[in-house]
């Protein structure tokens, strides 16, 4: 279990309608690690990143980054907070109609005042750090899935921050473009001194790049530990995860409403 973390979630509560997403979940992400938050589909974990981030006001419960609580911040405080935690989206979310470098240099014209020539050193500084400084120029359409997700990683690391969130990282990325965005979190959470929390269900590649994993299902955590220790737990519902076995704990069907629905759409009440 780790220490108290930078990152702490509090008996959280979060619904969707009636459906609870997380049920009075607690945990903690330690300073300086990879935290990995895997589980099936459709369990909630991009919805994780959004608490933490604030997008998302919790039901019960508290999300607190360092001392700040996080849905109880004002805007300006909330702006603040953003400004030291980094994302990577599933998507990338360049903007397409800016270069490579105008996508890096976007925040630092965001979030600071600093000069032209300075703002231009630490763009190339971030191109450099992800192996994209000669794709300066060109635009989003010309790149690659994986040169595209590393200029997102350069982008989402351009203000130094404390905290990098990663969404899906590794979803459509090809072995030689996963190897590389692998050894790049690392290289960059080792060498920056970051904590990265790591949403995946691409399990080799996580537990392979993770030093701490929680598993979720059923709006709770099922199991927590070190990729190694789930790897030996016994617990059915983390073995058929593990395992990628479609028959277990786990449902592979939503669950009903009640409403009897028969195969060509009719309802039988």
């Amino acid at each position: 279990m780790p220490e108290q973390g930078i990152i702490r979630v509090r008996d959280l509560v979060f619904k969707r309608g009636d459906r609870y997403i997380y049920d009075r979940v607690s945990l903690d992400i330690p300073e300086g690690k990879i935290t990995a938050i895997m589980g099936p589909s459709g369990c909630g974990k991009t919805t994780m990143l959004r608490l933490i981030g604030g997008q998302l006001v919790p039901d019960a419960g508290s999300v607190f980054v360092r001392d700040a609580e996080v849905h109880r911040l004002n805007r300006e405080s909330l702006f603040q907070l953003r400004r030291n935690i980094g994302t990577l989206f599933q998507s990338g979310a360049l903007f397409t109609d800016l270069s490579v470098y105008e996508n890096v240099a976007f925040p630092l014209r965001v979030h600071t005042n600093l000069p032209e020539d300075m703002i231009r050193d630490l763009v190339f500084l971030k191109l450099e750090a992800v192996g994209l400084r000669g794709a300066y120029k060109l635009m989003p359409s010309e790149l690659s899935g994986g040169m595209s997700r590393r200029v997102a990683l350069a982008h989402a690391v351009a203000l130094d921050p404390q905290i990098v969130m990663y969404d899906e990282p590794f979803t459509g990325q090809d072995p030689i473009s996963m190897g590389v965005l692998i050894s790049l979190i690392r290289k960059l959470n080792d060498t920056l001194g970051l904590t990265s929390v790591v949403i995946s269900h691409d399990l080799h590649e996580t537990f392979g790049l993770a030093d701490y994993v929680f598993l979720f299902a059923d709006a709770r955590i099922i199991a927590q530990g070190t990729p190694e220790e789930l790897q030996e737990m016994k617990s059915p519902m983390v073995q058929q995860f593990v395992g990628g076995l479609p028959d277990g704990p786990v449902n592979f069907h939503y669950k009903s409403d009640g409403l009897d629905v028969d195969l060509l759409g009719r309802a039988n009440v």
